[in-house]
């Protein structure tokens, strides 16, 4: 069952590796889901002892004020034989035998990360201790609580502090080890009134009493300890610390420990706790209690990692790969992510995604209704018609039909089509200007890169701009194939009647009466009626060819010729991603390593038992 502190160790020491240390985070952090124990107590209270004394070795800065400003994971790895070391995990290739030097080297360390201003970092530091005389554990040293700032200090460090702590064992996940002074009334122990707001049924609190040996003469804590006074869910542990004159005089552990253990067996008061009482039993329960509590996260741990794997490997998909080193690499990449924008853009205009039928409703409502309002009053007005007709004439009269006037009145008239025309031109280049617009925001990979996303757009939109001058031009020569050339079949059929023509002997002005001049205008409003049907087809058709075809069929072809000719550090350019979503993706690709090794370690953990 020892393997299970150790794979929780090792992933604690990840997490600190990648930042994920229980922090806010866009993601749930594997750390806090792992069980810990959090070492809590006010200055003074005889916090730093404790830990010395389950380690066995005094390695941990001493001195007056908030001594501890960075959380220190402490994991303890028991050896079966050889020399203690400690080894830090900002240090992982130097071994310390020295433990006068881990004490200097945890000063330094905090120093580094807040300077010599005496604030607090929540930044942790790890801290192995491989020892034959340690029991597998990991504990995590607090900055002590207290209630005013010293020289040097801000004000709000009282409450840091305590919000600090606070964050760490208010997590459903952290055992509590509750660190109080037995010469100090319990009601005003700053770790019991934390502990109690956080844990108030005890469930997951250790107390443990130091200085049980300093109580006034008369007094014991004997009703603390045997939980009548303050009741917590497990038993009481008392310790007693070296003294200052002890550490004075460099007593090492294993005398302290020794005379710890003589003083609960020989002492009346406590002679019958003595087997449940100091710092050697603490460590074991400790040890005891924290494998029992990892053992019975293990199905919620697999559980949740194997969720944020799927998280994380969702937004890393999201993010898309990163950027190609090499010239061919780039150009490769950038053509993959113009071909997905490309697909995106034929789907809309196919109706796979919305937008494609803007374009049918061009055609079926906005150009016929365009041509209905076209009004042809001015030019087959009585007075327009006997204009024309009699100009054509010149200085003889016709002798059968005033086919030149006729001609005149019928190209007159079909020129105002080329308005509703060119209107359909515009209509439909706006709506493929605006389904390029929402292709490139739904090409994903597009937001990793904005200048790659302002090029296509500029390419693309400067191609809809050729098409539709393409287009208009092709369009507008329906209008003018039509004024060029009359069908003759449609005046072939329309009834002779020679004495309508007039009498020639009349006045040029009196050749043509009314009724006359009517019939020829309702004659050439048929003829632009049946060219008005014609064109109702063939427009679209010819919109669609020169436009939508050509824009389905090589939207970014000259962009692509372009590419072709850019050098490594030009595309380099196009490719130059948000730092942001760069940072992003390697730290998301860091933390999925992280939940990877996790799940392969805990399954082999879960499958061994």
């Amino acid at each position: 069952m020892e393997n299970l502190i150790s794979l929780v160790n090792r992933l604690q020491r990840a997490c600190t590796a990648l930042g994920d240390y229980g922090e806010e985070s866009a993601l749930p952090t594997l750390w806090d889901a792992l069980p810990s124990i959090a070492v809590v107590g006010g200055q003074s209270s005889g916090k730093s002892s404790v830990l010395e004394s389950v380690v066995g070795k005094d390695f941990l800065p001493r001195g007056s004020g908030i001594v501890t400003r960075r959380p220190l994971v402490l994991q303890l790895h028991r050896l079966e034989e050889g020399r203690e070391y400690a080894e830090f995990a900002h240090q992982p290739k130097r071994k310390y035998t020295d433990f006068a030097a881990v004490r200097k080297e945890i000063s330094d360390e905090t120093d580094r990360e807040t300077g010599r201003s005496k604030a607090i970092s929540t930044v942790p530091i790890y801290l192995s201790i491989y020892s034959p005389n340690v029991v597998n554990l990991t504990l995590i040293d607090l900055p002590g609580l207290t209630k005013v700032a010293i020289d040097g200090q801000a004000e709000s460090i009282v409450q840091e502090i305590e919000n600090m702590v606070r964050s760490y064992i208010e997590k459903p996940n952290c055992i509590i080890l509750a660190v109080s002074p037995a010469n100090q009334d319990l009601a005003t122990s700053d770790a019991i009134k934390m502990s109690r707001e956080v844990d108030p049924k005890g469930e997951r609190t250790f107390g443990v009493l130091t200085k049980v040996d300093l109580m006034d003469k008369g007094t014991d804590a004997v009703e603390i300890l045997e939980g009548k006074s303050y009741k917590l869910q497990f038993p009481w542990i008392g310790v007693v610390n070296r003294s200052q004159a002890d550490i004075n005089k460099s007593v090492d552990m294993i005398a302290a420990r020794r005379k710890e253990r003589e003083y609960f067996a020989n002492s009346p008061e406590y002679r019958h706790l003595a087997h449940r009482m100091g710092s050697e039993h603490l460590g074991k329960v400790l040890s005891k209690h924290l494998e029992a509590v990892i053992k019975s996260r293990i199905p919620g741990l697999q559980s949740l990692i194997n969720k944020t794997i799927i998280e994380l490997e969702t937004e890393l998909s999201r993010l898309g790969k990163p950027v190609a080193m090499d010239a061919g690499g780039k150009l490769y990449m950038i053509m993959e992510i113009c071909r997905s924008f490309d697909q995106i853009f034929k789907e809309h205009l196919d109706g796979i995604r919305p937008g494609g039928d803007k374009v049918y409703n061009v055609f079926d409502n906005q150009l016929p209704a365009a041509l209905k309002r076209l009004q042809f009053d001015k030019q087959l007005s009585m007075e327009n018609v006997r204009k024309l007709i009699t100009e054509a004439d010149g200085y003889q009269p016709h002798l059968i039909a005033p086919e030149q006037g006729y001609r005149r009145l019928i190209e007159s008239t079909l020129v105002t089509i080329k308005g509703p025309a060119e209107a359909a031109v515009d209509a439909v280049h706006a709506i493929l200007k605006d389904l390029v617009h929402k292709s490139i925001n739904e090409t994903m990979e597009l937001k990793q890169y904005p200048s790659l996303r302002v090029e296509v757009s500029n390419a693309a939109i400067e191609s809809l701009d050729k098409m539709k001058l393409d287009s208009k031009k092709a369009t507008l020569q329906l209008v003018e194939m039509e004024c060029s050339y009359l069908t003759v079949d449609f005046f072939r059929k329309l009834p002779q009647d020679v004495e309508k023509g007039g009498n020639p002997t009349h006045s040029i002005f009196d050749r043509y009466n009314d009724s006359y001049l009517r019939r020829i205008g309702s004659n050439v409003l048929s003829y632009v009626h049946m060219v008005l049907g014609s064109l109702r087809n063939s427009i679209p058709k010819s919109v669609v060819y020169c436009q939508v075809r050509e824009a389905k069929r090589g939207l970014l072809d000259h962009f692509f010729a372009e590419l072709g000719k850019k050098e490594a550090k030009q595309l380099g350019k196009l490719l130059d991603e948000d730092p942001a979503i760069m940072q992003r993706r390697i730290s998301l690709a860091k933390r999925l390593e992280l939940y990877r090794g996790a799940q392969a370690e805990i399954d082999t953990v879960a499958w061994s038992k």
